[in-house]
C-alpha cells in the first residue's frame, strides 16, 4: 500500500503572495534537539516514514541479489587490507591502515629509527556499539604525547572532543560537548582550541583548553557576532602564528597571533569587504595572501612579516584561470590552478625564481596533487600524484630538484581491473546562452554509442565546488552494464573560474539547472544516449539540480536519484533560525527580506513547482539526523509528489533513522547504500 502523509493545510504569505502548503506541519520547532535525540520525532511522522521505508523494501525486493552482487563487485575491488604512506614527522612516523574486518581506519605510527609499532586510534574498537560513527578530528599533539580527538555517534554533527594519553591509553580530561569537531593544538602542547555551536549549530565561538583544568574554565578566545559569518582557527606554515579566520561562502575576515604573545589578542589584517575573500599564509619571514581583491579568479600577494602592509604582487591574476594557494619548502614553492575545468601543478624554486608545471602524465582529463612526506621543510622531495575516470591513483615521490619521479604507491583495484577498456572523453555543450559546458564521459570500450545506451548524468552546481575527475571503483558497476557516467561541469562550481560560480547563483541560479537540461540534451543529439535512458543523479543542493529538472523536463529522464535533496529551499530559506540558511543569503538570496529574491526562488523551487503531469521514476534518500538538509525537505516533496504525479512510474523514499547529512557510516554500511542506489538505476534500466 502506498503510504499517505496526512495534509494539514497552512496559509502562507509573504511579499504580497499568498499559498498553501499541506504538509509544513511536520517540521518542529524542536528541530535541533531531533539531530540529538530522535526520540523526539513526532510519533505520527515517525510512523509515516517507517512505513515509507518498508515500502521501498518492498518494491526493491526483486532487486535483493542484484544489490547482493552489486555489494560483492564494489568491494571486490576495494584493496581492504591496505597501510597509507608514511608521514614522517619529527620524532615519529605515522600512517593509517585498513583491515579486511574492518569497518574504519587504524591510525599507526613508530618511533623513528625503532621498529615497534604502536595503534593509537583504531576506529573499529571506538565505533563499537554505536549505530552512527563519525571521527570529526584526530589531533596528535606537537609533542607526540596526547591524542585529542572529536566524535559524533547520532548524525546531526555535534562533536565531543577526548583527550587521552597515548602511552598508556587513558582518557585524561572529561569530555567536551557539542562542538563542531575540529581540534587545534598550542605550539607549547598546554592547551588546544575548539569551537561550539550555538544554538542555531553555528560554530561563531572558539574556546582554548587548558590542560589539566575543567572545561567549565575554558577561555572564551573569539565571538563572531554575525550569524552569517562561521569562524575557524589554524596555525601557519613557518610555526609562529594563528590565524582565525571569520567568513561564509563570498567573504572573509582574517585575525593573527603570535605564539609568544602573553595575551592571546588576534589582531586584524584586513577589514570584511563584501564580496572579498582571502587567506593568509607565513612562511620565510614573509606574509603570504591569496585574494579576490580587484582580481576575480584571485592573485597571490606577499609582504614581509616585519612590515605588515607592504604587499606586492607574487603570482598575478590570469583571466579565466583560477589560482590556488601556496605550499611551502625551503627552497620551493609549490601551488595549483584550475583552467578550463582541470587543475594543474606548478613549482617555482625560490633561489632562481624559476617556475614550471609538473607534468604527470599524458592522460589529460585527471585529477592531481601533491603532498608533503615529512614534516622538515629542508627537502627537495614531495609526493605528487593523480587519478583519472579509469586510471586508480597513481602516488610517486617526485624529486623537484632532478624531475626524477618514482612510484610509490598505486591503487590496487584486488578482482581485476584493466584501464583500456575504458574511454574517457570531454566534451563541450553549448549552453542557451552560449557558454560551453564541459562534460566529462566515462564508458566501457563495448558500449554502442548510437543512442541505444542508458546514462547516467550527475552534477552539483552550488557554492563554487568543483567536480573533479576522479576514478571510482563503485561507478564501474554500473560502466561495466554499459551505462554511460556522464559528469556535467554546470555553472555554479569553479571549474571555468569565479565567473563559473557568479553566472550560476543568485538571480543566476537558474543556469545551474539549464546547463543540466542542455547537457542531457546535447548528448542524446550526438548518439551517446535517447530520451527515457538518461537518469538523473546528484545529492544534497545537487538534489536541488535534480528535483528542478525533472519539474521541468520530465519527459527526457528515465529516472532521478536525489540523495538528501535541498528541495523545499524557498521554506528553508525564508527561516533564518536553520543552522545553514543566513550564511547562503549570497548564494541563493533573502527570500524573506527581498521581493525580487522571493519571486525568483519561489518560481524554480522543486516543492512549490511540482505539477500534475507524468514523472520519470524516482528515488529520494535522506537521514533524521541530517542538519544541513532537514528530513522534513524530502518527507514533504515526496508526499506532494505522490499527490500530483500522474504516472505509474516508481516513487521510493528512503530514511536512514540513525545517520546525517552523509548516510550512514562505516564501509561496509556505505557500500550498501551505493549498491542500492545502483540497484534501482538498473531495476529502471531492465539490467542485472
Amino acid at each position: 500500500m502506498i503510504p499517505r502523509l496526512r495534509k494539514d493545510p497552512e496559509k502562507k504569505s509573504c511579499h504580497g503572495q499568498n499559498w498553501v502548503d499541506d504538509y509544513s506541519w511536520i517540521h518542529q520547532d524542536n528541530c535541533l534537539e531531533i539531530l540529538q535525540d530522535t526520540s523526539k520525532l513526532n510519533p505520527e511522522v515517525r510512523k509515516y516514514l517507517e512505513a515509507e521505508n518498508q515500502y521501498t523494501k518492498e518494491k526493491m525486493r526483486d532487486t535483493d541479489a542484484l544489490q547482493k552482487k552489486l555489494f560483492e563487485e564494489i568491494e571486490g575491488r576495494i584493496k581492504l587490507d591496505d597501510e597509507s604512506l608514511v608521514y614522517k614527522d619529527k620524532q615519529y612516523e605515522y600512517w593509517t591502515k585498513t583491515t579486511k574486518e574492518g569497518n574504519y581506519p587504524k591510525r599507526l605510527r613508530k618511533k623513528r629509527g625503532t621498529d615497534k609499532i604502536e595503534t593509537y586510534w583504531d576506529g573499529d574498537i571506538e565505533a563499537k556499539g554505536k549505530k552512527f560513527f563519525s571521527a570529526g578530528d584526530l589531533e596528535v599533539s606537537n609533542n607526540d604525547e596526547f591524542l585529542a580527538y572529536s566524535i559524533d555517534d547520532k548524525g546531526g554533527e555535534y562533536f565531543t572532543i577526548f583527550l587521552r594519553r597515548i602511552k598508556d591509553n587513558k582518557i585524561i580530561e572529561d569530555p567536551i560537548e557539542n562542538t563542531a569537531g575540529g581540534i587545534v593544538w598550542a605550539y607549547d602542547d598546554k592547551s588546544f582550541f575548539y569551537r561550539i555551536h550555538d544554538s542555531q549549530h553555528r560554530p561563531r565561538k572558539i574556546f582554548q583548553h587548558v590542560l589539566g583544568t575543567s572545561s567549565n574554565d575554558d577561555k572564551l578566545i573569539f565571538e563572531e557576532k554575525s550569524e552569517r559569518f562561521t569562524c575557524s582557527i589554524s596555525t601557519t606554515s613557518c610555526e609562529e602564528f594563528y590565524l582565525i579566520e571569520t567568513s561564509e561562502h563570498t567573504t572573509s575576515e582574517i585575525y593573527y597571533v603570535h605564539k609568544d604573545e602573553k595575551i592571546f589578542k588576534p589582531k586584524l589584517f584586513f577589514k570584511r569587504d563584501e564580496g572579498v575573500q582571502y587567506s593568509i599564509d607565513s612562511f620565510a619571514g614573509w606574509w603570504w595572501m591569496l585574494t579576490n581583491k580587484d582580481a576575480e579568479d584571485f592573485k597571490i600577494l606577499r609582504c614581509p612579516i616585519k612590515n605588515l602592509g607592504e604587499w606586492k604582487d607574487y603570482i598575478p591574476a590570469k583571466n579565466g584561470v583560477l589560482i590556488g594557494g601556496l605550499s611551502f619548502l625551503n627552497n620551493w614553492i609549490i601551488r595549483s590552478e584550475i583552467s578550463d575545468a582541470l587543475q594543474k601543478i606548478f613549482v617555482r624554486n625560490i633561489k632562481t625564481n624559476k617556475e614550471e608545471e609538473i607534468i604527470i602524465t599524458e592522460e589529460k582529463v585527471i585529477s592531481s596533487g601533491f603532498s608533503f612526506l615529512q614534516k622538515d621543510r629542508n627537502t627537495d622531495l614531495i609526493r605528487i600524484g593523480y587519478e583519472s575516470p579509469k586510471t586508480p591513483s597513481r602516488i610517486y615521490e617526485y624529486n623537484l630538484k632532478t624531475k626524477n619521479k618514482k612510484l610509490v604507491k598505486e591503487q590496487e583495484v584486488p578482482s581485476g581491473h584493466n584501464r583500456n577498456n575504458y574511454i574517457v572523453e570531454r566534451l563541450n555543450c553549448k549552453s542557451h546562452d552560449g557558454r560551453q559546458i564541459p562534460i566529462t564521459l566515462t564508458y566501457h570500450q563495448n558500449t554502442k554509442l548510437d543512442g541505444s545506451a542508458y546514462l547516467l548524468l550527475y552534477g552539483y552546481g552550488s557554492y563554487g565546488t568543483s567536480m573533479t575527475p576522479t576514478f571510482s571503483t563503485s561507478k564501474l558497476s554500473l560502466i561495466d552494464r554499459n551505462i554511460i557516467w556522464a559528469t556535467c561541469h554546470v555553472r555554479g562550481g569553479l571549474e571555468r573560474g569565479m565567473a563559473w560560480w557568479r553566472e550560476g547563483k543568485m538571480l543566476n541560479k537558474k543556469n545551474t539547472f539549464s546547463d543540466f537540461i542542455d547537457c542531457g540534451k546535447f548528448l542524446i543529439e550526438k548518439k551517446y544516449t535517447n530520451k527515457k535512458k538518461i537518469i538523473a543523479y546528484g545529492g544534497s543542493a545537487g538534489g536541488l539540480l535534480v528535483s528542478n529538472v525533472v519539474n521541468q523536463n520530465p519527459e527526457i529522464f528515465l529516472g532521478a536519484i536525489m540523495a538528501v535533496p535541498f528541495v523545499d529551499n524557498l521554506t528553508t530559506n525564508m527561516d533564518h533560525s536553520l543552522p545553514l540558511t543566513p550564511g547562503e543569503l549570497l548564494e541563493f538570496g533573502d527570500a524573506k527580506n527581498n521581493k525580487d529574491h522571493f519571486d525568483y526562488i519561489r518560481s524554480y523551487a522543486p516543492y512549490d513547482n511540482i505539477e500534475k503531469k507524468d514523472y520519470p521514476n524516482i528515488l529520494i534518500t535522506t537521514s533524521l539526523s541530517d542538519s544541513r538538509v532537514l528530513f522534513d525537505e524530502p518527507t514533504k516533496y515526496c508526499a506532494k509528489m505522490r499527490d500530483y504525479k500522474t504516472d505509474s512510474n516508481l516513487l521510493l523514499f528512503k530514511c536512514e533513522m540513525d545517520a546525517g547529512h552523509g548516510s550512514r557510516s562505516g564501509r561496509k554500511n556505505i557500500i550498501e547504500d551505493i549498491a542500492f542506489d545502483y540497484a534501482f538505476a538498473l531495476k529502471i534500466s531492465h539490467k542485472s
